[in-house]
């Protein structure tokens, strides 16, 4: 199974007894799970249970959404009217005409433009009911949210594993590099002291001293040990079913320390040349890591 993004969008419909749901809901990178879903007011009650189904389904993301309920028919309200007020509006305004000299032409389109004279009463949903139909819709859009965060999460792992070889054949240059960073600096070191007219030190107790401490000051062995077995791990991961955006975010820190550990000791033009286009990629990498659930 691929790994999964943390970018994608979802939507899903509901509708049933005289409720109709719609539910759209997105998501983004980020280190830790936050979901924000906007419920109407009228059905804050049922929050928590939006914030469990999606806390269900995933594990990291910054997960927002709205969500909008609408009572068809009937049941959308009922149209009032303040008559009382209505009459009161009536009969001020046509006793200003009269005195203005104006005409009566008051009408019922008038009137319905006056301020609180017409109302809608919404009628009280059934919370029951309507988390009914809100979790029909709820499935549907995180259906579509989750195929999305796996689609983009098939293009993420191949990236990933075309970085990853790089790496690899960085790694393998390193190492076939490593074993000659030592027979070059004992001919320069010699090379020096034969241009200083020393050219009998060959055997002396200093000078195989001298290389031998630098052949353990570069000795790069354990951290190229490290750096496959980080690189294997990274591979396993990406065939995991279970999220491990955090696991691969450890070991790309992990593989810069190891990369630049060996760039310190190796102390070698061609060895270091090769560990900055290891870091350069692994830097890719760790952003494209950054989208990993």
């Amino acid at each position: 199974m691929p790994i999964k993004s943390m970018t994608g969008f979802g939507e899903g419909a509901a509708s049933g007894g005289g409720v109709s749901v719609l539910v759209e809901i997105s998501s983004v990178n980020r280190k830790q799970l936050d979901v924000n879903i906007s419920l109407p007011r009228n059905l804050a009650a049922l929050d928590a249970q939006v914030q469990s189904r999606v806390r269900r389904e995933f594990s990291r993301g910054r997960i927002s959404g709205v969500i909008r309920v609408e009572a068809a028919g009937s049941a959308a309200g009922t149209v009032q009217v303040d008559e009382a007020l209505a009459a009161q509006y009536v009969e001020g305004i046509r006793r200003a005409a009269k005195k203005l000299k104006l005409a009566d032409d008051l009408g019922a389109e008038t009137l319905a433009r006056l301020p609180g004279l017409v109302s809608v009463v919404q009628k009280s949903l059934d919370t029951d009911h309507a988390g009914a139909v809100l979790d029909k819709a709820m499935d549907k859009a995180l259906r579509g949210l989750t195929r999305m965060r796996a689609a983009e999460g098939k293009a993420l792992e191949k990236d990933l594993r075309e970085r990853l070889a790089l790496l690899d054949g960085l790694m393998k240059g390193i190492r076939e590099a490593a074993p000659s960073v030592v027979a070059d600096y004992r001919k320069k070191l010699f090379q020096r002291l034969e241009e200083a007219g020393l050219d009998d030190l060959a055997d002396d107790e200093r000078m195989v001293k001298e290389i031998a401490l630098f052949a353990d000051r570069c000795d790069i062995s354990e951290e190229l040990t490290r750096l496959k077995s980080h690189l294997a791990q990274a591979r396993k991961l990406l065939r995991s079913a279970e999220p491990v955006g955090r696991t691969l975010d450890f070991l790309c820190q992990e593989l810069f320390r190891e990369i630049n550990t060996v760039g310190s000791k190796a102390n070698e033009a061609g060895i270091t040349r090769q560990v900055v286009a290891f870091k350069t990629e692994l830097e890719r990498i760790r952003e494209q890591v950054q989208n990993v659930e």
